[in-house]
């Protein structure tokens, strides 16, 4: 097996099974400091300890049976899937016109699109924030959404325009040349060939807000209070194994979003 080529350059597995060890540690690096708050979420203990000194589901059953956990859930859901829906509408809108527009106008416009991937988080967190207390947005589901859907929109705005690289506009300029308008031909001719990838920044979308931390601890209160910040205010506070539950949790909706991106990516791929 090492001795077969890699690439269609004939680099042989073995010449680069130095490169698969580094890329080995460096997952093992990212990755398991992550996976140990598993194991910590049946812990028996009362506090945060490794290894567990035996193992229950209690802490489970302390996350779903605490009103206030259940209200932030709700509140980080109900702000996610309203992010998703703005943020999938106006990337794909965005995404499109880039697209089809030419000149450097165009490319000054996707790289302001970008900023947020640019800018640190806190920073925007502080700006939105000043904002938001002069117009009254602050712990309200709409300063949220808002907030979540900047960070949410260059990645729906990447994997969108992704998509549109592999179409073929004139069959779009075919339908219009037969007399649709060109909303109409957008929604009827452009939009189901690139649905696997508006499908894929929803997703990524949504996992974006729902993991959203900085800029929630600055906006997020009140009855809209988001799960990852009480999950910080539970940490300042009081330390113990409901967090690692709440968690294991969020990772395995995550990777199961993650999963669900690829597949769709993978999909459009191979129906090409």
């Amino acid at each position: 097996m090492l001795s077969r080529p890699a690439t269609e350059t004939q680099i042989t597995h073995g010449r680069r099974l130095w490169l698969y060890v580094v890329v080995a540690l460096a997952l093992v690096f990212l990755v398991v400091p992550s996976l140990l708050v598993i194991p910590l979420s049946f812990s028996s203990a009362r506090y945060l300890s490794f290894p567990p000194p035996g193992w229950s589901m209690r802490w489970y059953e302390a996350y779903l049976g605490s009103r206030e956990w259940r209200e932030a859930t709700v509140a980080s859901f109900v702000a996610a899937g309203s992010t998703t829906v703005i943020a999938t509408a106006f990337g794909t809108l965005a995404a499109y016109s880039l697209a089809t527009a030419r000149g450097g106008l165009a490319r000054l416009i996707y790289a302001a699109y970008m900023l947020p991937l640019i800018i640190p988080a806190i920073l925007i967190a502080i700006g939105t924030f000043l904002l938001y207390a002069q117009i009254g947005l602050n712990s309200t589901l709409l300063g949220v959404v808002l907030a979540h859907t900047v960070m949410a929109l260059p990645l729906v705005v990447i994997t969108v325009a992704a998509g549109l690289k592999s179409y073929d506009m004139n069959q779009e300029l075919a339908a219009r040349s037969l007399g649709a308008s060109r909303p109409i031909a957008f929604l009827t001719v452009t939009l189901p060939q690139i649905r696997i990838a508006v499908a894929s920044g929803a997703l990524l979308a949504f996992i974006t807000s729902l993991d959203e931390v900085v800029i929630s601890l600055f906006v997020a209160g009140g009855n809209w209070m988001t799960l990852t910040k009480r999950m910080f205010n539970a940490l300042r506070d009081e330390i113990d194994p409901t967090i690692a539950a709440i968690s294991s949790l969020l990772i395995a909706v995550s990777i199961l979003l993650l999963g669900a991106s690829q597949l769709l990516q993978a999909r459009q791929r191979t129906s090409r």
